[in-house]
């Protein structure tokens, strides 16, 4: 079984039987949140997509709450190690695979750029591939459409998919996106934080059902939703 909540804007909570993996928190200064980073302090993973302040606000304080393990981008990692004198830090950069709980997360292309609240360069910004036995789950991140996704993330079994437009990719290429991916099930982020990225995520799920095969499923700001293994999603 596999546990998705949504905690608003790219914020998601990932359970699993051996993990909790928090990807890109952004609390303190989220207009939509409704957590705080110590509402997690069993949290084992934390996963950073890239630099940008709307993704790593909360690293720090999750991580020193928690003590949990930090997996970023070489520049990222590098980045906490030397301001908050992290330790349990996993640098890895696009392409790698790392173990994560009773799985593994590898990191893929995003389209998207990335650089540290202080200005300072975040390498290359990344989505994440997790995989739990034969299970995949796939997490765009701030990405705009590109064709090799269908290489990276096709035929996952979940789609986790930005919507926003603007600073990610739209509702339209989004689906586009769904089609070359051909998920089961698809889950839209980076919306509704502010005006510039609002969004119809209802009309974004009409859409899906009438131009897809995959399954939509939109949540509310800390609403989960339980994917069983294999089957039954």
């Amino acid at each position: 079984m596999i546990k998705l909540t949504w905690l608003s804007h790219a914020s998601w909570l990932i359970e699993t039987k051996d993990a909790r993996i928090l990807l890109d928190p952004f609390f303190a200064d989220n207009p939509k949140a409704e957590a705080k980073a110590e509402d997690f302090p069993d949290v084992t993973h934390v996963l950073v997509s890239h630099g940008h302040a709307d993704h790593v606000g909360d690293v720090a304080s999750v991580v020193k709450h928690s003590g949990a393990q930090l997996i970023a981008t070489w520049e990222i990692a590098e980045w906490f190690k030397k301001n908050h004198g992290f330790e349990n830090v996993v640098a890895m950069n696009v392409g790698g695979n790392v173990p994560i709980g009773d799985g593994t997360a590898k990191m893929v292309p995003a389209l998207h750029s990335s650089s540290l609240p202080d200005g300072s360069y975040g390498g290359s910004a990344a989505g994440f591939l997790l995989k739990f036995e034969t299970f995949r789950v796939y997490f765009a991140c701030d990405t705009a459409y590109y064709h090799d996704m269908k290489w990276y993330a096709g035929g996952a079994d979940v789609a986790v998919v930005p919507i926003g437009d603007l600073f990610t990719m739209g509702i339209h290429d989004s689906i586009e996106a769904i089609k070359l991916i051909e998920p089961r099930v698809v889950l839209p982020t980076h919306y509704n934080t502010w005006p510039p990225i609002e969004q119809d995520a209802a009309a974004w799920a009409n859409k899906v059902t009438a131009e897809t095969d995959a399954k939509p499923v939109v949540l509310k700001v800390g609403q989960s939703h339980t994917l069983e293994l294999v089957r039954g999603l």
